[in-house]
């Protein structure tokens, strides 16, 4: 039997949710939520398997639902309902703990599949999210590529020396490390300058950090 409790504002639709499952004969509705802090507070009182939580609550909204909770109940699965499919929504409610995200125009057989899912404790989400989130990484893959394309290719010796001068390293430390004289340090450091289109060394670490140059 797998223990169900809905968080939704909105009683009308936590009804219809209701009604639906209660007519699977392997789901137990054992609670009804309207709002962040109330989710918050049944969690502590009562065991649920899966929980299928509103992105949007008043008090607490699902996301900072999931970030006071998923750590505390490691056996509590959560699913997210929203009516809206966004990036953003989608992203940080997953990255907070979320197994799934599913829209509220979903299908009783679907919704029913995706509570199943979960509770094996795999990702469910709806079409039309899966690719919003497909959309997002290649979005994602896109812009590493045009920060590819923006800068000439770093050798593996200049991205040691760059590591260095980031970590406020001297010349004369640099060529220590690195076993190299002080003039071939200069010399990575004014090809980097160049490369990276950077006036002096301040810029040259900014430059570094804000486009992951050694990542």
């Amino acid at each position: 039997m797998i223990r169900l409790a809905i968080a939704d504002d909105h009683t009308m639709f936590v009804d219809g949710i209701e009604s639906i499952l209660q007519e699977e004969a392997d789901f137990d509705v054992v609670g009804r939520c309207f709002d962040g802090a109330e989710v918050v507070k049944f969690l502590a009182d009562h065991e649920v398997d899966v929980l299928l939580l509103d992105v949007n609550l008043p008090e607490l909204n699902g996301i900072e639902v999931c970030e006071k909770v998923v750590g505390s109940y490691p056996n509590l699965k959560i699913l997210a309902i929203s009516m809206f499919n966004e990036e953003s929504y989608v992203t940080e409610i997953l990255n907070k703990g979320a197994l799934g995200y599913i829209l509220k125009n979903t299908g009783r057989k679907e919704l029913v599949k995706a509570i199943h899912t979960v509770h094996g404790g795999q990702s469910y989400f709806s079409k039309e999210v899966t690719q919003t989130i497909m959309k997002g990484l290649m979005k994602q893959r896109q812009s590493q590529e045009q920060r590819t394309k923006f800068f000439p290719k770093i050798s593996k010796r200049e991205k040691e020396v760059l590591s260095l001068i980031i970590e406020e390293h001297t010349t004369q430390e640099i060529a220590d490390k690195l076993f190299i004289s002080l003039k071939t340090v200069e010399s990575h450091r004014s090809s980097l300058l160049g490369k990276l289109n950077a006036r002096n060394t301040a810029g040259l670490v900014r430059i570094a950090l804000e486009n992951n140059i050694l990542n």
